[in-house]
């Protein structure tokens, strides 16, 4: 297939592209290359994939040295004409969209970046669908979305009406936008809610990378709900298996739905919703004795309250995955967060005493 990866210097996207590749597809990606985070992580990235850039290359299509069937273009997703022209230069098969202004804890203080990227640029991205003729987009959206929900597992069938935070409330808005571009112009569209992903080259912001360091530098770590947290934490690899399964099966109309009794995860149009996440929460307290039997140093823990805008725990159910599309996550906490800890100290050039 000939597909574009938004998103695709960030964490999930780089290891989707990457995969992809190595199947033999075609792939544009796409990234702003924002400074959210250190832009630098996100160049290394792309050289992982071939891809040299610097601030001279904005809007270029830049040809990658490793494989010949991978360019990249750096481009904002509010950037509505740019992105028409693209989708008219290369005729998709596919769109996976991962590019997003990510983070809760940040959307508290940056809600129009969520505006901007998450609704504008998704807008965006289905227009440019609508027109091009895409055959399937494939979107991330977010376990946030669950918010006040406490019906545990999360069923992706149940509503999932009252988020805490405008990031999942941007989430939330992309799925019903997708529903609607389905609805109308039978675009087949599959939104794909992610649980907690960790692995080798995540993003610096989340709590895999922000333990590391602060045990490895001898600080103290924030543990928030005083640790009384469980998370379906999810290696990159298996996000990364789910995501081209899905990819392979465009959404079709469910015939069996009933609009007197709506279920949330599929329609009379070509419309699907899917948690995917490893099946399997963990304690906080956990995860962080698997970095610290990794590391072989203990942590300096220090204690606060559950921070506005998260929740106290998230639990996937990844049924209707499975039935669809055969996904099983098959990589356990202690053995994911080995792989992230074995990059981060070669990344960062770390050397444990």
């Amino acid at each position: 297939m000939k597909v574009l990866v938004t998103g695709a210097a960030g964490f999930i996207g780089y290891h989707l592209t990457e995969r992809l590749l190595k199947d033999g597809h075609e792939v544009v990606g796409l990234d702003s290359l924002n400074d959210y985070y250190p832009v630098e992580l996100k160049h290394d990235r792309l050289r992982q994939l071939g891809i040299a850039i610097g601030h001279e290359h904005n809007g270029d299509l830049l040809q990658s040295s490793h494989y010949t069937s991978f360019q990249f273009i750096q481009m904002k997703l509010e950037d509505r004409e740019p992105l028409q022209q693209l989708f008219a230069q290369f005729a998709f098969d596919a769109v996976v969209n991962l590019a997003a202004q990510a983070g809760v804890r940040y959307s508290i203080t940056h809600p129009y970046n969520y505006i901007d990227a998450n609704i504008v640029g998704f807008m965006n991205i289905l227009e440019c669908c609508r027109h091009h003729n895409i055959g399937h987009l494939v979107y991330a959206s977010s376990s946030s979305v669950y918010g006040l929900n406490e019906s545990i597992p999360f069923r992706p069938d149940q509503p999932a009406d009252h988020p805490v935070s405008l990031y999942a409330a941007s989430k939330k808005a992309n799925e019903m936008m997708a529903h609607v571009y389905s609805h109308l112009y039978k675009i087949p569209t599959t939104g794909l809610r992610f649980f907690t992903v960790y692995g080798p080259w995540g993003r610096p912001d989340m709590a895999l990378s922000l333990f590391t360091k602060a045990i490895v530098e001898n600080k103290p770590i924030d543990v928030f709900n005083h640790g009384n947290m469980e998370r379906d934490f999810t290696y990159v690899g298996d996000i990364v298996e789910g995501v081209v399964r899905v990819l392979q099966h465009p959404a079709k109309p469910n015939p069996d739905w009933d609009a007197a009794h709506p279920e949330s995860d599929s329609s009379s149009a070509p419309y699907r919703i899917y948690n995917i996440g490893n099946n399997a929460p963990v304690k906080l307290t956990e995860y962080i004795e698997a970095i610290e039997n990794k590391l072989g140093k203990k942590a300096i823990k220090n204690m606060l309250p559950l921070q506005p805008g998260d929740v106290p725990r998230t639990f996937a159910d990844v049924q209707s995955l499975m039935n669809d599309v055969g996904y099983k996550p098959t990589t356990p906490v202690s053995e994911g967060v080995g792989h992230f800890i074995d990059w981060y100290l070669r990344y960062y050039q770390v050397h444990l005493s």
